[in-house]
Parts: C-alpha cells; structure tokens; sequence
C-alpha cells in the first residue's frame, strides 16, 4: 500500500513540473509581421535596446506623409544576432540608419528587423528565423 502511494506522488510530482515547465517552454511567434512585404525607412535611432528574448530599434523616421513617427523594430535573440556579427554596440542613439523590416500585420508603426544599413555603409542582417525568403517591396 505505501508503495502505491509513493508512486502516485511521484507520478503527481512529474506532472506539476510539466506544468510549471510550460511557460519556460513557451516561444515568441512571429505570425504578427507580414512576411510577404517589406518596409525601408531611413530615419535617426532613438533607442537601441540589446536585451533577451528580443532587441529592438526605436527609429524616428519620415511616415510616407512628411511627418516623423517612432517606429518599433524588433530583432531576433541577442544569442543568434551575436552569432551573425551583432553585438551592443553595433547600433548607437542619434544613427542615421536605412531599415527594412516586416511590418506588422496591424498597420502599427513597427515590424521585424530584415536588415540595416549602418552610417559607415556596412549592412547587418538580422537571422530572421523563418524558412521562407522575403521579397523586398519599394
């Protein structure tokens, strides 16, 4: 009888720790951009932030419409930018940058970093984890 139940605690044990581990397990999606489109904006960057999960560009760029709007970039992991050649320093506030992203799929301000042309000329490409290839739009 003991034995049963110290296997039915061991077994309710093993199932709270699968459950506590979902969250852990859990990742980003990045079903929000529109992949089949890509934006270029040239604009001055007013934050760039290295940070886990994701890093971000915030760029003050020209909407289209002559008006200056803050867009929110977002960037894969910092563990798979730095593999690619990124690191804290790549990108500074006050940059003059050409960024092509994936919008968003809502028509907010914002989208999934592709690429960036740095001040110096150098272009940076972001890992983007997705098997399909972008099309770049004008």
């Amino acid at each position: 009888m003991l034995r049963r139940w110290r296997l039915y605690g061991l077994g309710g044990m093993a199932i709270a720790g699968l459950l506590a581990a979902g969250p852990g397990l859990a990742h980003h999606s990045f079903a929000m951009f529109d992949h089949d489109r890509s934006v270029t904006l040239k604009g001055s960057v007013a934050r760039y932030q290295w940070t886990n999960p994701h890093g971000y560009i915030m760029l003050d760029a020209d909407d289209g419409h002559g008006v200056t709007k803050r867009y929110l970039i977002e960037l894969t992991s910092i563990n798979m930018l730095s593999r690619a050649g990124w690191n804290s320093r790549t990108i500074k506030s006050g940059d003059k940058v050409t960024a092509i992203m994936a919008p968003l799929r809502d028509g907010q301000a914002g989208g999934l970093l592709l690429e960036v042309q740095l001040p110096d000329g150098k272009t940076m490409v972001s890992p983007v984890p997705q098997a399909k290839t972008f099309r770049r739009t004008p």
